[in-house]
């Protein structure tokens, strides 16, 4: 397997497996609290505390903490490899949980909060948890199928004290926590012999993916997988020492586990988690994260917010001002990508212009003091890489997905180029298929699918490349780009293959479009389904003097009707004429996390979309 693989990667490899060699995440901990001990590593805001002040624990109380969880789910019975299932928002209970899990030799799952009863019964019915860790009425009443109908459950452990139902299958998080701490002061031998007997190849964790296209599959990841994909991240991204963050993507998404969870272990660092992601903006705003990544669509609305209120602004002079500013800075960042030249007078103007007005956007932003800014999930637009460029901020785009434990190509400081997903990361091997599929092989790969044999063997192949399915690019750089997955490529009646994401990134950059979707798999020509942006859009409108009484009621108006043209014209101009939109329409209703229509990653559902609107489809094409 190794004989083709370029000798700098095999190199690079092996000087990561070597420092990480025997390693388990309960090890990397111990260093942690030894180099950090009393410094903060978690803090939340939880609205059960009844105030506005943050709670910290840091990194020795953390440990010291998990080890009691690890009592208490030994003490309720969990068995080395047994699973245990966690619903609940990003907060320091749902951090010890996990890691807590981990020294007990169990596997923790964070689950999707946003997953249907049904898809919880399935997940539940396969992976078997013997304890659940839910955090309030709504989990509750999301597992509460699952629970009648999976006999492993041993207990249930609630976070919410006030949701706990009565009976003996149901405890709160404060008795747990309590019970673990005395189990765990009387058998500390015992609950130490459960981590010091995990592998490498032990698992980590099992993330069951958002299932797009059917029923989610747990992916394997092990500590050997975990922890090289956190150094090489972490390497990638120029990353060293602590990091002040902000914790807010799903702790089931893999980019929030290496970041927010895997990473911190590594580096330490203060990690401010908020259970809500409509906090975030606020959240930047008092934190001033020294790293920060979001999906596309965070960085979209930041964007769209941005530019809303600049195009508010009645003075002529200042629009032009920031423009001008903009510009300097965009060139700045142009000027770093590899093939870039820098001059003094580049650096003169954009120093100039930061200090006229871009270091007060960063810091109106929260995001002054960012050394590392970074997307994936999705390849992020061109306009708005663009965007952020100018304001100053290089925003490292990257590329992996859950079956590869998160980033396997990267931007960063080391190099970079805007419109790509980066170059490998050290000791991963990345090639294009004949068809343009992105194939990936390392020490990141997961072993396979819980429980799924024959899916693991469609994902990996004999050669131990895993198969992504996703379509790429390769350019004489070595950047790939991702153009699209495979299964959404558009293929007209005509027969002429058409990225989807490419046209719905252009009506996107709208500022009253919130999200779009690209149809014309087998048809005539390319229809397209806007929804407004529930945020920008009625900002917009008010300005304009539109009167409206809701969100649908605004989509019918012919002033935004009228916007919602002119965004599918603009974007008409930079396509070819079979990826043109012939005809759309705009949606009365908004599509968030919590809808049906968006994975919790705020993906499209394309199957789930078809299907719902299949009444707005006959009429695009009637």
């Amino acid at each position: 397997m190794t004989s083709d693989v370029p000798t700098e990667v095999l190199t690079k490899r092996a000087e990561i497996e070597e420092r990480i060699a025997g390693q388990t995440l309960a090890d990397v901990l111990a260093g942690t609290v030894a180099q950090h001990a009393d410094e903060p590593a978690y803090s939340d805001k939880h609205h059960l505390q009844g105030d506005a002040a943050w709670r910290t624990l840091t990194w020795t109380e953390v440990r010291e903490r998990s080890l009691d969880v690890a009592g208490g789910l030994i003490e309720l019975g969990v068995a080395p490899g047994d699973t245990v299932a966690i619903m609940a928002t990003n907060r320091i209970e749902h951090v010890l949980a996990d890691i807590g899990a981990v020294h007990a030799a169990a596997t923790p799952m964070s689950i999707y909060n946003t997953l249907s009863v049904e898809q919880v019964s399935y997940v539940s019915a396969h992976a078997e948890p013997t304890v659940v860790i839910l955090e309030n009425a709504d989990h509750l009443a999301r597992w509460s199928q699952a629970l009648d109908a999976t006999a492993s459950v041993r207990r249930v452990v609630v976070l919410d004290a006030d949701a706990c139902p009565a009976g003996d299958r149901f405890m709160t998080w404060a008795a747990f926590l309590d019970a673990g701490a005395a189990f765990h002061a009387a058998n500390a031998a015992d609950v130490e012999s459960r981590h010091t007997a995990l592998t490498p190849e032990s698992p980590a964790t099992i993330l069951y993916t958002s299932g797009t296209t059917g029923n989610p599959k747990g992916v394997v990841l092990t500590h050997h997988n975990v922890i090289y994909e956190a150094i090489s991240t972490l390497e990638s991204a120029g990353l060293e020492g602590a990091q002040r963050q902000v914790s807010y993507l799903p702790f089931a998404h893999i980019a929030e586990r290496v970041l927010g969870i895997y990473g911190p272990q590594l580096l330490g660092g203060h990690s401010h988690c908020i259970g809500d992601p409509a906090q975030l903006l606020a959240t930047l705003g008092e934190v001033h994260p020294t790293a920060f990544f979001g999906v596309p669509r965070v960085w979209e609305k930041i964007k769209t917010g941005l530019s809303a209120k600049l195009a508010a602004d009645p003075d002529p002079d200042n629009v032009t001002m920031v423009q001008d500013s903009m510009a300097a800075a965009l060139a700045w960042v142009q000027a770093q990508e590899v093939g870039g030249t820098m001059t003094p007078e580049i650096e003169e103007a954009y120093a100039a212009a930061d200090a006229r007005i871009l270091g007060f956007l960063k810091l109106l932003l929260g995001l002054d003091q960012v050394t590392w800014a970074g997307s994936a999930a999705a390849p992020m637009p061109i306009e708005v890489a663009k965007f952020m460029a100018g304001l100053g901020l290089k925003v490292f785009d990257v590329y992996g997905m859950t079956e590869t434990c998160g980033a396997v190509t990267s931007n960063g400081p080391g190099g970079f180029r805007l419109g790509t997903v980066g170059r490998p990361n050290p000791g991963m091997e990345i090639r294009l298929a004949e068809d343009g599929e992105v194939l990936v092989r390392g020490p990141v790969n997961t072993p396979g699918y819980y429980r799924q044999e024959e899916a693991t063997r469609a994902l990996i192949d004999e050669d131990g490349w895993v198969h992504t399915g996703d379509i790429g690019t390769l350019d004489d750089d070595g950047f790939f780009a991702i153009v699209d997955r495979k299964k959404e490529l558009i293929i007209t009646s005509a027969g002429k293959n058409i990225a989807p994401s490419n046209i719905e990134n252009y009506l996107k950059e709208s500022p009253i479009v919130g999200h779009a979707m690209a149809i014309g798999d087998n048809r005539p020509y390319v229809v397209a389904i806007l929804t407004l942006d529930g945020e920008v859009a009625p900002v917009l409108a008010e300005r304009m003097g539109v009167e409206f009484t809701d969100l649908a009621d605004l989509a019918q108006k012919p002033e935004i009707q009228a916007m919602a043209q002119a965004a599918v014209d603009a974007a008409n101009e930079r396509l070819s004429r079979p990826e043109q939109v012939k005809a759309f329409e705009l949606l009365p209703v908004e599509w968030t996390a919590e809808s049906e229509e968006l994975t919790p990653t705020l993906k499209l559902k394309r199957r789930v979309v078809n299907q719902k609107y299949s009444d707005v489809l006959d009429r695009l094409y009637g």
